[in-house]
Parts: structure tokens; C-alpha cells; sequence
């Protein structure tokens, strides 16, 4: 067995570089595509990434009575950070703050402040700013908090410390980033799946043209007794090393690539470098283009010579 294994990968290696152009031609275009699917990946975290940054700009503030004591809003911050829908942490803001941050953003309105300071008071309350792991989350939150009701006027809820949630305010952009989160997600999938079928199947295509050059010798092979396997193993073997050496190739043409494009994609793209990306996953995108190009050499060339098979 193993005398016959050497044989086939002797065989298989021999193949590859008796086709010296065809084999050139097949490595080119597996390189199009492990190319395709390598910026799937990238397109995929970048799309991630975005939207990731999207859902921490999306939150709810809840406003606390002026009267509210420091322990009342400690011990209801604390029963919020527990809900299992609730992303860590639930920031507070004083009244002191909170009335320091409407000073700051109005420091250029006189009248504003003039009017503040008229009041002799502070007139703001204490609030709790609360993110949630998901933005289909925030009506499971809000309705924890006693909110009912689409137009968000029927409050009923167990902490009287609770003045208003700006739940209502926010709606319709938590609302549209679900839609247009879980939407990103179908659509990417699905190209993804496209892309690759679209890319076995040329690659397949131009593997057939190798294995039709060797049709003579498939049948001679098959008319003096080799087995099935015998005949298909070195085919298999070749298209892993097309596999290969395309990964390889696309791998090193992905260095130049996400390092031109790294900046650029920093600055459009809400802070992912593309090229850092690259470098610090280089491990898990190294395993998959390599496994993607093998599998898609190997299977691609011993589903091929099935046609020539049949004596």
C-alpha cells in the first residue's frame, strides 16, 4: 500500500509539471478564485466591523427623578447590568455631570446659560445610559423597565425612580439598524455561497482541460486493470498542489493588497485597517485560502476524470 501511495504522489507531482502551460493556466485561474474568496473574508470582517460600530452609537438613556438617593440608583444599575440583554457597562451620569455636559455644549448660547443660572437650581436629574448586545434587544429592556405601548406613553414600572426612557426617540433608527443588520447578514451569506460555487465551477472547467490531455493514458490505464483509485489518485494529487500553490500565491498577493488598501479602508470603513486585520488573523486566513485551494483542486480534479473513466 504504501509502495503504491508513492507511486500516486510521484505520479501526481509528475503531472503537474509534465503540463508545464495548462498547469500554469489552472494555478492562474485558482488563484481568481481562492482571490474571491479571501475578499469575502475581508468584505465579511469589514462588514462586521461597521456594523458593530453602528450598534454602539445606537443606545437608550433613562432619566432618574431629581429626587432619586445613591443608593436607589446604584441598586437599579445594578439589576439592569444583570439582564442577560443588557451589554456591560451601564454607564451613569451624575446631575452634577449631566448639568457640567449641558454647560459645555451650550457655552456659546449666553441666553441658555443666563436662564440656567436664573434658576438657582440644578434642574437636571441623574441617567443611566444602557446598550444592548443586540438592537432587537431594547424593546425586551425597555419593557423590563415598565414601558407599554408603541407610542410609548404608558409607563408602569416597579422603580419609582424612573422619570422617562428615550426609548421612543430612538425607534425607528434601532428599528431600521436591525433591518438593515440582519439583512447584511442574508445578503453576505449569500454572495459568499455564489462566489464560491461560481468559482469551483471554473476552476473545474479549466482542471477538465489538464485531465483531457491525459484521456490515452486514462484508457490504457484502465483497459490493463488499474483500479479506479489508482487512476484518480495522481489527479487528485495534482490539483491539491494547484490547491496549494495557488493559496500560496494568493496569500502573498493579499500583502500588497491590504497594505495599499489599509488607510483607506481605516478612514471609510469606521476604523478597520485592513491590513492590520490581515496580520493579526494571518494565522486563520492562512489555514482557510490554503484548505479552500486544496479542496477545491483536489475534489475539482477527482470529480474531472470520472468522464474518461468509462472504457
Amino acid at each position: 500500500m504504501w509502495t503504491t501511495i508513492k507511486r500516486i504522489i510521484r505520479s501526481g507531482f509528475y503531472s503537474f509539471w509534465r503540463n508545464g502551460f495548462v498547469s500554469l493556466s489552472s494555478v492562474l485561474v485558482m488563484v481568481v478564485t481562492l482571490f474571491v474568496i479571501g475578499s469575502t473574508i475581508f468584505s465579511g470582517a469589514i462588514l462586521k466591523s461597521t456594523l458593530v460600530e453602528i450598534e454602539k452609537k445606537v443606545d437608550i438613556n433613562i432619566y432618574l427623578v431629581r429626587t432619586a438617593s445613591e443608593d436607589d440608583i446604584a441598586s437599579f444599575k445594578k439589576d439592569l447590568e444583570q439582564l442577560p440583554e443588557v451589554a456591560p457597562p451601564v454607564t451613569y451620569t451624575s446631575r452634577d455631570q449631566a448639568l457640567t455636559d449641558f454647560r459645555a455644549r451650550h457655552q456659546n448660547d449666553q441666553i441658555t446659560l443666563q436662564a440656567l443660572d436664573e434658576l438657582g437650581s440644578n434642574p437636571f436629574g441623574a441617567s443611566l445610559n444602557v446598550n444592548a448586545k443586540n438592537p432587537s434587544q431594547y424593546e425586551g429592556i425597555v419593557s423590563y423597565l415598565g414601558l407599554k405601548g408603541a407610542d410609548c406613553r404608558s409607563f408602569e414600572s416597579k422603580y419609582p425612580i424612573i422619570d422617562k426612557v428615550n426609548y421612543c426617540q430612538n425607534k425607528n433608527a434601532i428599528d431600521s439598524l436591525t433591518k438593515i443588520i440582519t439583512s447584511a447578514n442574508r445578503l453576505g451569506f449569500a454572495l459568499t455561497i455564489i462566489l464560491i460555487i461560481i468559482s469551483i465551477l471554473i476552476t473545474f472547467n479549466t482542471l477538465r482541460l489538464v485531465i483531457y490531455m491525459s484521456r490515452d493514458e486514462i484508457s490504457v490505464m484502465r483497459l490493463v486493470g488499474a483500479s479506479t483509485g489508482y487512476i484518480r489518485g495522481p489527479f487528485f494529487v495534482a490539483g491539491a498542489v494547484y490547491g496549494f500553490i495557488s493559496a500560496i500565491i494568493t496569500l502573498i498577493l493579499f500583502y500588497p493588497v491590504t497594505l495599499w488598501l489599509g488607510k483607506t479602508t481605516e478612514d471609510f470603513f469606521v476604523g478597520l485597517n485592513v491590513f492590520s486585520y490581515y496580520a493579526s488573523n494571518f494565522g486563520q486566513i492562512f489555514l482557510i485560502i490554503v484548505l479552500s485551494g486544496v479542496a477545491i483542486g483536489s475534489i475539482s480534479s477527482f470529480l474531472a476524470v470520472r468522464k474518461y473513466l468509462k472504457v
